[in-house]
């Protein structure tokens, strides 16, 4: 409890002095208006073909979009491949072996290259491709303010401190949003994203045997479900790149789904599940249950959200950034 107590005085301290999703300094709707007036139905066609040939592609992107924004602000870090003078961030811990669609933005940043050279941050490209990954596969739309410029730097350090994990409890998953200058209410649509992809057997064993810290005793899954997810991710260590969605019921389908399976008690990941049942989860819990009731109240604050976490800026990539070439590697 005292620990408690001290996370949420901290967190107190953070709200107080953070204001990073605050500041978008620069950006505008129209950024490309006149300079590559073709960049959004370009980003648009290249996820919609994406996505029809394997929905998963919307969850990669959006994942990529978070982890990008949570590491020196939205600014394409997350894109660059290690070289002999600089560390990228896919190595970090919440990073490797699990995140997808690198690919996926090197076919649209080679076609945006094509039709408007030197235009288009990757960064602005990573954005769009996030929002137009959660229209495809039925969530909201919202309108994607423009104009960031990529980093020449990553931090790996970060990377592994920032990224909120799968066995956090409640108050250090709302400290890390925080951080960000993101509110619970933020943080418990922004989560809702769960709602489509994957999780990794590592990232749930110790949710299926119990073997957690947290702030309260989580809900169990039912036998069912627990006995599945047992013959994926077996106790003996093995196969932790085993994957189950994290929304049985719609997998594929952005939706309040993934709220209810909260209720019911059955949220694959133990940070999600605290969410609903941990005992510090006095507004957490009301969002969950408002959010399950209600999927146009889900899907507005979920936009709103996302345009927030989008305007979490990287000020030196403001004033000393690139558009890269490549977003794998800084221009030489």
């Amino acid at each position: 409890m005292a620990m408690a107590m001290a996370l949420i005085i901290s967190i107190i301290s953070i709200i107080s002095t953070n204001t990073k999703a605050e500041d978008p300094y620069y950006l505008t709707l129209d950024y490309y208006s006149k300079s590559c007036p073709t960049a959004l139905e370009i980003v648009r066609s290249e996820m919609e073909c994406a996505v029809l040939s394997d929905p998963r592609n919307a969850a990669s992107i959006i994942r990529l979009h978070f982890h990008d924004c949570f590491v020196q602000g939205c600014d394409g870090s997350i894109l660059l491949d290690d070289t002999i003078t600089l560390q990228g961030e896919k190595q970090a811990t919440s990073n490797v072996n699990s995140l997808r669609g690198f690919e996926l933005i090197d076919r649209i940043k080679n076609k945006l290259e094509s039709e408007c050279p030197g235009i288009v941050s990757c960064a602005d490209l990573l954005t769009l491709a996030a929002r137009d990954a959660t229209i495809l596969v039925g969530g909201p739309y919202w309108d994607v303010p423009l104009g960031r410029k990529d980093s020449k730097t990553a931090n790996l350090d970060l990377a592994n401190s920032n990224l909120p994990t799968a066995d956090q409890d409640l108050p250090s998953l709302i400290a890390s949003f925080l951080y960000q200058g993101l509110s619970v209410t933020d943080m418990v649509a922004l989560v809702g994203a769960h709602t489509v992809g994957m999780a990794r057997c590592e990232n749930f064993r110790a949710r299926i045997y119990g073997d957690f810290q947290s702030t309260a005793g989580v809900d169990p899954l039912s036998e069912a479900y627990l006995n599945k997810l047992k013959s994926i991710c077996p106790a003996n260590g093995q196969g932790k790149d085993n994957i189950s969605p994290m929304d049985y019921h719609t997998p594929n389908l952005f939706d309040n789904s993934f709220y209810h399976l909260l209720l019911q008690g059955e949220g694959l990941l133990n940070s999600d599940q605290e969410m609903h049942t941990s005992f510090m989860g006095f507004e957490t819990k009301e969002l969950v249950q408002k959010y399950a009731k209600d999927s146009l109240a889900f899907f507005q604050q979920f936009s709103d959200s996302m345009v927030k976490m989008g305007n979490i800026t990287n000020l030196e990539s403001f004033t000393n950034g690139e558009v890269r070439k490549n977003c794998r590697y800084v221009n030489t």
